[in-house]
């Protein structure tokens, strides 16, 4: 038994003697095969390199020599500064570069600005012989702690990328750092649209911390009034009166009180352009209805086509007009005007609706008048005695207390001017005399239209300027 094991133990021995020989004269082929899959593996993962190879990279030992400078491994930045202590204060700095769009469709605004944060952070302090800062971007920013300030009520924002993130990071000796980010936001603005266009709008950014309250952390803008800086802007449609920061605090049922910052620009819009798209052109039809005031009453197509054009050109201005605003439940300042002016437009239609009845209503009675004053004029020969071609009238009988006086005399003074007693018209006689003249109706609108669309205007732009 003991011949036949020392038998297979030398075999053994023969058949791997030649793998250790060549590994003891092929020192460096294990080291090789580590780089060749590490190659291998730089090419099939897209161009992520071995541990090995990362430590050659440069940028890789500046970092890590920044690291060592500000003690990043010797610290939890999870925890804010001064954590179980008083608030740490966080100073705020804005610049608005641009104001891009507003939207009163959507009730939001566009904003791109500078949104720069200050505070103290002695886990960072370093020494220094200059006294000097060093800046860095944002590789480091996602390393330590920094303020989770986010804009309340926003409905989009991002950071810019372009070409590289747009992060600043500045770190003094003493701890103190300045944090900046260039943001562009869209932001909620409750407009009020009862004056419109007329109108002045009032709307604001708001800052606040996501994660700490008030016992945490103490929002504050840095220089106060001075905080908030804004460049050249300049907008289609508005004028920026005011631009002013402020401060407050928003208080959460279940996280509690929140310091909360707030960026205020007053709007007031551009009245010229709605006067070039809306007013003018309104005026212009209102004054052109007026227009069938002194084309000739029988000429219905003429009249009855100005009118029906001028309504629908209303209607065109009054449905674009509405369509380029949000669907709010209260009246603006512009529809009164478009619907003001649409009832003057509407009235001149009726008007001359008023004036074809009246005067067909009057023709149709002058007709009858004649077939009866011809059927009539023996009779009324044998009945007074005398005949005028020029003063046939179809009129009662006078009173028995007059039938003694001549009816020739008595027909001849009628004629005389001056002679007849005039009594007061009331309103009804008066009413009737307009319906008997229908002419004077297109007489008296071409004064009562005007006026009253002038006295209009000075009411509406007395309240609304």
């Amino acid at each position: 038994m003991k011949p036949v094991l020392l038998i297979l133990r030398v075999l053994c021995l023969a058949c791997f003697w030649p793998v250790t020989l060549l590994n003891n004269r092929f020192p460096d082929r294990k080291k090789n095969k580590d780089v060749y899959l590490s190659e291998h593996a730089r090419h099939k993962f897209r161009g992520r390199i071995d541990y090995k190879l990362k430590r050659k990279d440069s940028t890789k030992s500046l970092l890590i020599k920044t690291e060592q400078l500000l003690r990043i491994e010797e610290h939890d930045f999870a925890m804010r500064p001064g954590f179980g202590g008083s608030a740490i204060p966080v100073g705020i700095d804005v610049q608005v570069e641009s104001i891009d769009s507003i939207s009163e469709v959507n009730m939001d605004f566009t904003m791109t600005l500078y949104l720069r944060h200050y505070w103290k952070d002695e886990r960072l302090a370093f020494p220094s012989t200059n006294n000097l800062s060093r800046t860095f971007d944002g590789r480091l920013v996602k390393k330590i702690w920094k303020p989770d300030v986010f804009f309340v009520h926003s409905k989009r924002s991002f950071i810019h990328d372009t070409t590289m993130e747009n992060v600043m990071l500045r770190v003094y000796p003493d701890g103190n750092i300045l944090y900046s980010v260039r943001v562009t936001v869209t932001s909620l603005c409750s407009m009020d649209f009862s004056r419109f266009p007329l109108d002045t709008q009032n709307c604001s950014l708001e800052l606040e911390s996501y994660a700490y309250n008030e016992n945490d952390l103490m929002l504050y803008w840095k220089n106060g009034i001075d905080s908030l800086r804004t460049d050249e802007i300049a907008l289609s449609q508005y004028f920026i009166e005011e631009f002013h920061p402020s401060h407050g605090l928003a208080l959460y049922s279940s996280t509690g009180w929140y310091n909360r910052l707030y960026i205020n620009f007053i709007l007031r819009r551009h009245i010229f352009f709605f006067m070039l798209q809306t007013y003018f052109p309104t005026m212009l039809m209102v004054v052109l209805s007026w227009v069938s005031f002194w084309i000739d009453r029988r000429a219905v197509p003429a009249r009855v086509s100005l009118g029906i054009t001028t309504v629908l050109t209303m209607s065109t201005i009054i449905t674009g007009v509405s369509g380029s605003m949000p669907q709010v439940s209260y009246v603006k300042a512009v529809d009164i005007y478009l619907w003001a002016s649409f009832l003057f437009v509407f009235l001149s239609v009726i008007e001359y609706a008023a004036v074809n009845y009246f005067t067909t209503k009057e023709e149709m009675k002058k007709l009858k008048q004649l077939k009866l004053s011809e059927y009539d004029a023996s009779q009324a020969m044998a009945f007074d005695g005398c005949f005028h071609d020029t003063d046939i009238e179809l009129s009662s009988f006078p009173p028995l207390s007059d039938m003694n006086i001549d009816p020739c005399v008595s027909s001849m003074n009628s004629s005389v001017p001056g002679t007849r007693l005039r009594r007061r018209r009331s309103i009804r006689q008066s009413v009737n005399h307009i319906m008997s003249n229908s002419y004077k109706i297109d007489s008296y609108s071409r004064i009562f239209f005007p006026l009253a669309y002038v006295f209009f205007n000075i009411i509406y732009w007395s309240i609304y300027s």
